[in-house]
């Protein structure tokens, strides 16, 4: 409740009408300092959920909703207005040209940089490849909540990590991961692989991978390269 929160007091009554595009870290940051500082912040997010990658990125093992929520709360208090489903741009929820007339003063565009990146390899196009940041946005939305079948995941970086301990979790058979790097060489903090191992989670290290094996254009496999 609000009792338990710090809510700092605004410097002035009468700022601007600003909106802020994205509610990520960036946008969350942009808007409190901007409602302390008096202006009225409006942010607007395409997504459902508030907190961009925060909320949609990040597994909530690591980096509890809670948490999330809590920041939001703050940010309400202060009179931030967030409205959902509304991506900014031409023919879209809204324009900045219809933010200008409705009197909006400033805009903070902070769209983030959420892509995955494709491996570069035969049968990356077929059903059963996902990017690791669309898998993360899909648990994380709840569009996706099983996983059937062996899963590789592709990576060793931390990212990767958490594709790969999210899936454990939903997942009816075994998970691996398949890393350039040896073990001691991963990107991945220690600390990230260390909890993986305990979760069941293998390695294959100083493979990289070929081809992915699809038939009737869904995959059935992979083929790993030394």
């Amino acid at each position: 409740n609000s009792e338990n929160r710090f809510v700092p007091k605004k410097e002035f009554s009468k700022g601007q009408k600003i909106a802020v595009i994205g509610s990520g870290p960036a946008g969350l940051s942009c808007a409190y300092y901007l409602a302390v500082m008096g202006h009225q912040v409006t942010v607007f997010e395409k997504e459902k959920k508030i907190g961009g990658m925060l909320t949609l990125g990040i597994p909530a093992f690591r980096l509890e909703k809670d948490v999330i929520n809590a920041e939001v709360a703050v940010l309400k208090e202060l009179g931030v207005k967030f409205v959902t489903g509304a991506e900014v741009g031409e023919g879209k929820y809204v324009s900045i040209p219809e933010l200008r007339a409705d009197g909006f003063k400033g805009f903070y565009i902070a769209i983030g940089a959420q892509g995955g990146r494709k491996l570069g390899v035969e049968g990356e196009d077929a059903k059963g490849v996902v990017s690791g940041i669309d898998f993360l946005k899909q648990v994380n939305s709840g569009e996706r909540k099983a996983l059937s079948g062996k899963t590789v995941v592709i990576g060793g970086g931390n990212v990767a990590v958490d594709v790969a301990r999210t899936a454990v979790r939903i997942c009816d058979a075994d998970v691996s991961m398949y890393s350039l790097e040896q073990m001691a060489e991963m990107p991945a903090t220690e600390e990230e692989v260390v909890d993986a191992e305990k979760e069941g989670i293998t390695f294959g290290n100083g493979w990289g991978p070929k081809k992915i094996l699809v038939k009737n254009r869904k995959v059935v496999g992979i083929e790993f390269k030394k």
